[in-house]
């Protein structure tokens, strides 16, 4: 990088549509989902540190109840780099606050870069082309600059960014003044998207001026930056649980979307494990498995001297963690949500969240 840049790792996230191997202490960050060995968060340091100075240039935000979790997997991470929330309140704030500490420490013409902790990214050195052009804009304008993966396939599960006018092109990669955000579309709005050409999905990856984003929150959401600003992490409990998305991005005038190709998964449940690993195998098998008529299965078991043995199924999600096993549908996973909200409802059940 040729400007001062300092990426933050969102690593606060809950990972529920992993569950059962994503847990309240051991969220799907935590996890090693792609075979390699590395967790997600691990895996996502490891792709950053190489752009910057190594440790001391390298920032987690988190939880209180993860914090020590991220300290045993990053040990290298100094503490005073470790951001820990006394509550959860989204996106916003952690976002909010990440800036104003680095701002505070580097200065405000600081490029900071916010990347969730639990993505894939196939083409890292692509990915780190990306961030370098990115990284080009945001020091050369009052830009907030996302990354907007060009679609495959018309996604129902992710948000999009409609591309307006040109803004230059930058480390070869051209730029666009972003139209408009918006959330999840269903099938028949997610192929008009596609079709058009003018659509990316919305990566949650963003980089910007540390003076930039702060003067933005403060035009459009000063209840969360001044708080924040004025009494540090004692406004926690006050403050709106907001997604920096609805916050600030849907909102602002000064975002900018690069449109990239680098092989990309937020991971967003079980069926992302099947897109990462299908070979030419009727099954993802990550367990030891006796299959009898089994076709587009989905098999996890976190014990490896378990055996799964399925009869006749299709299209089927089975994961066995400790003492929970979970069958679903492969397009009901999204409910796994409302599963364990009634899992949370059964008070002897509190050891399995």
């Amino acid at each position: 990088m040729n400007q001062p840049f300092i990426p933050v790792i969102l690593a606060g996230g809950k990972g529920e549509r992993f569950w059962p191997l994503s847990r309240l202490q051991r969220p799907k960050q935590f996890l090693s989902l792609d075979g390699s060995g590395r967790s997600l968060l691990q895996a996502t340091a490891d792709r950053l540190l190489s752009l910057v100075d190594g440790w001391e240039s390298l920032w987690v935000v988190t939880a209180a109840h993860l914090a020590a979790g991220v300290r045993s997997q990053l040990p290298d991470l100094p503490e005073a780099n470790l951001l820990v929330e006394p509550e959860g309140r989204d996106t916003a704030p952690a976002v909010a606050w990440s800036t104003i500490e680095v701002a505070r420490r580097y200065g405000e013409q600081t490029v900071i870069g916010l990347f969730p902790a639990d993505h894939w990214i196939g083409d890292v050195e692509n990915f780190h082309t990306t961030l370098r052009a990115a990284a080009e804009l945001a020091a050369s304008q009052e830009a907030i600059v996302t990354l907007g993966i060009t679609p495959s396939y018309p996604a129902t599960g992710y948000g999009y960014i409609e591309q307006g006018e040109p803004a230059g092109t930058f480390g070869g990669i051209p730029a666009y003044k972003v139209t408009r955000f918006t959330e999840k579309p269903d099938r028949p709005i997610a192929e008009q998207f596609l079709a058009s050409g003018r659509f990316s999905w919305n990566s949650g990856m963003f980089m910007f001026r540390a003076a930039v984003t702060i003067a933005e929150l403060h035009h459009h959401a000063p209840e969360i930056i001044t708080p924040l600003q004025t009494q540090g992490l004692a406004a926690y409990p006050t403050l709106l649980k907001r997604s920096i998305d609805y916050a600030l991005m849907e909102k602002s005038q000064k975002v900018y979307v690069l449109p990239v190709a680098f092989g990309w998964d937020d991971l967003g449940d079980w069926n992302a494990i099947e897109r990462l690993l299908k070979k030419d195998q009727p099954n993802v098998e990550l367990a030891r498995h006796i299959g009898l008529d089994t076709e587009g299965a989905i098999l996890y078991s976190s014990n490896p001297d378990e055996v799964i043995v399925t009869i006749g199924l299709e299209d089927v999600v089975v994961v066995r963690d400790e003492t929970v096993t979970l069958i679903v549908r492969k397009d009901r996973t999204q409910d796994i949500k409302k599963a364990l909200e009634m899992v949370r409802n059964h008070p002897e059940l509190k050891d399995l969240l």
